[in-house]
């Protein structure tokens, strides 16, 4: 049994659900267009869309588990909101960036920016618990 509640991550899992559901909204309609069914049929505009939607896939879900975990236990709220910002303007960002250009442009840079940082805040929320 969780010893704390947890209040936050799921409003922001919430919002990044949305985001997500955009995303693969982007890439059916795309595909519905151009009748490409599977794969990119070389088409960069659909691996950049794929992309996005895929590299939203690696991360996300592997963060918020471990935001839920440093809320579970009882980590600082304002590091938890902290970290979960971090990570929805990070995938915001990151989406936009690799949407607008193949090249690594700002947005790109500063969605994986922060979205490492995230994780990477996630884990010394968790580290914090036991110290």
């Amino acid at each position: 049994m969780l010893s704390h509640t947890i209040p936050i991550v799921p409003l922001y899992a919430a919002a990044l659900a949305v985001l997500f559901l955009g995303l693969s909204v982007r890439v059916i309609a795309y595909r519905r267009r151009e009748r490409i069914a599977f794969g990119s049929a070389g088409d960069l505009e659909l691996e950049r869309r794929i992309r996005v939607h895929g590299n939203f896939a690696e991360y996300v879900p592997l963060i918020l588990l471990l935001l839920l975990i440093a809320e579970s236990r009882g980590a600082s709220v304002l590091g938890v909101h902290a970290a979960c910002v971090l990570l929805l303007l990070g995938r915001l960002a990151h989406g936009i960036g690799v949407s607008l250009s193949a090249s690594d442009d700002v947005g790109r840079i500063v969605g994986m920016t922060g979205t490492q940082s995230a994780a990477l805040l996630a884990v010394g929320l968790i580290v914090s618990t036991y110290i």
